[in-house]
C-alpha cells in the first residue's frame, strides 16, 4: 500500500506551471470560481493540491474538446 502524500503547491508554483500567468489573473479566477480548488492556511496563504490542479487542467481540456 502506497503512502505517497498529495503535494501541496504554493501559488507561485501553480503560476509557473500555468505558463507564468500573473498573480492578479489567478486571484481573479479565484474570485469568479474559475481557478483550481485550494485551501487557505491560518496565515492566509493559499495552497493547491497537485491532484486538484491536475483535475482542473483536465476539466479545461474536456471543455475545449
Amino acid at each position: 500500500m502506497s503512502s505517497k502524500r498529495d503535494e501541496l503547491l504554493t501559488v507561485d508554483q501553480v503560476l509557473a506551471e500555468l505558463g507564468g500567468i500573473s498573480r492578479r489573473t489567478f486571484y481573479r479566477w479565484r474570485e469568479i470560481g474559475r481557478a483550481p480548488a485550494g485551501i487557505k492556511l491560518p496565515n492566509g496563504e493559499i495552497r493547491i493540491y497537485r491532484s486538484d490542479l491536475d483535475l482542473w487542467l483536465y476539466s479545461l481540456k474536456e471543455a475545449a474538446a
